[in-house]
């Protein structure tokens, strides 16, 4: 793990194999929503290059995160993968091995759709991955993203709160 990385298992657990590579600044973020866990699992021989996140996510064997790129809740990149520079897998995914995800794309879907950033059926394709519910257990209509945005600060805040107390350890 280099400098900066960041293994957060407060919401879930994180699992980390043999041989992985966690890059400068990567977020490795376990979380949970409502009763649904979302740990993040790394197996071996995994590169996680700087600048990345992973929230709730499994990455299995010798796949590769490049910069930059993003893999959200309940989402599988599965064996020799790649998730190329800034691209996305949307919460839910399931990258089949060894499928390369071209840098700035988005996969969505189980089994994985890629979309180029403009595709006119991306949004539709986001709508459908139902993600406030699944990372925040937030339900709000598509449609009515103010009333969904606040309930989702509202889980977040509450979720920092309980925070209020703790003590920082001295190194």
């Amino acid at each position: 793990m280099l400098s900066g990385a960041v293994l957060d298992s407060e919401g879930s657990r994180v699992e980390i194999g043999e041989c992985v590579i966690i890059g400068e600044h990567a977020v490795l973020r376990a979380t949970a929503a409502g009763d649904e866990d979302h740990p993040v699992l790394v197996d071996d021989h995994v590169f996680i290059s700087p600048h990345t996140t992973l929230l709730g996510c499994a990455v299995q064997s010798a796949a590769y995160i490049a910069t930059g790129a993003t893999v959200l809740q309940g989402a599988t990149v599965g064996a020799g993968a790649v998730v190329a520079v800034s691209a996305l897998v949307h919460g839910g995914t399931v990258l089949p091995p060894e499928l390369f995800v071209a840098p700035g794309n988005i996969a969505i879907g189980d089994p994985a759709t890629v979309y180029a950033p403009g595709d006119p059926q991306l949004p539709q394709a986001i709508k459908e991955v139902g993600f406030a519910r699944r990372a925040f257990g937030v339900e709000a209509a598509w449609e009515d993203r103010e009333s969904r945005y606040r309930q989702v600060t509202e889980v977040r805040s509450r979720e920092f709160e309980a925070h209020l107390e703790d003590e920082v350890i001295p190194e």
